[in-house]
């Protein structure tokens, strides 16, 4: 895998606008590799997250998220969306995690107002599956920790593939944390895209064929992604530039909606 820093700037001379981060990426290497590239590219925005440590540890209490937060500044130069990162596992009472993520905003709210960053939000593995939160209550929590609905909840990030399809089928049927964000000006995020690099490997050619007659798993894998509705930004690490290329090409060339919801019955069919 080529360094995070030579990563980046493959794709944002290509043409890519959004770099995601955090702080526990790259064995917490990455903001440092970053930074001279995000230098280079002063109009790229550019995520970072808030929550989990290089060593393993996750905490999103207030003075962790407020210290985490200026070592990123510190590092990257700038955050266009802090991203708390997976709330879900600081506690699995809803009140008490409720609780929890709505102190993170009221730091990230500040920095925010300051003008230090851009916005914050949520980007989480699970927590919209497992209804630890929806859209709407994450609104009602920056609302509170703002102190009135002019708030600074800007993004939201989850996982969008044909391994984690449901907010591909919710956002369908227009509902879901994907058309619910959208709706609200919350910019969204699919990360994980091809599960970690496992998915073109788990395709079959049948489905393949199924989603793009004449296509390859990792571009059929794309372009399913592409036309789910309500998806702002698809995350995807790059290790060449013909590895970026071919998923912005990709992704440009969606399956039409009657193909997305075929290859999605045949899915949950088993």
């Amino acid at each position: 895998m080529r360094a995070v820093g030579e990563a980046a700037r493959t794709a944002l001379t290509a043409g890519a606008k959004w770099i995601d981060t955090a702080p526990n990426y790259a064995h917490g290497r990455a903001h440092c590799d970053l930074a001279p590239v995000l230098a280079e590219h002063p109009t790229a925005k550019v995520t970072t997250k808030t929550g989990f440590y290089p060593d393993g540890r996750h905490s999103i209490a207030p003075v962790n998220v407020r210290a985490q937060t200026e070592e990123s500044l510190a590092a990257l130069g700038r955050a266009d969306i802090v991203f708390v990162h997976n709330p879900e596992r600081s506690n699995h009472d809803r009140q008490q995690l409720h609780h929890n993520l709505r102190a993170a905003f009221a730091v990230l709210e500040e920095f925010a107002q300051a003008g230090r960053i851009g916005g914050y939000g949520v980007a989480t593995w699970a927590g919209f599956t497992t209804q630890a939160f929806t859209v709407a209550e994450l609104i009602a929590l920056a609302g509170e920790a703002a102190g009135s609905a002019n708030h600074h909840l800007a993004g939201v990030q989850l996982p969008v593939s044909l391994v984690m399809a449901e907010p591909i089928a919710q956002a369908l049927d227009g509902a879901g944390p994907l058309v619910h964000a959208r709706d609200a000006g919350i910019v969204t995020f699919a990360s994980a895209p091809l599960h970690g690099g496992e998915l073109p490997g788990l395709m079959t050619p049948e489905l393949v064929n199924l989603i793009q007659p004449g296509s390859t798993p990792h571009t059929a894998a794309f372009q399913l992604i592409g036309a789910c509705p309500a998806l702002d930004v698809v995350l995807t690490s790059t290790s060449t530039l013909q590895h970026w290329e071919d998923a912005r090409d990709a992704l440009a060339q969606p399956i039409p909606d009657a193909r997305l919801r075929t290859v999605l019955d045949v899915l949950s069919a088993g």
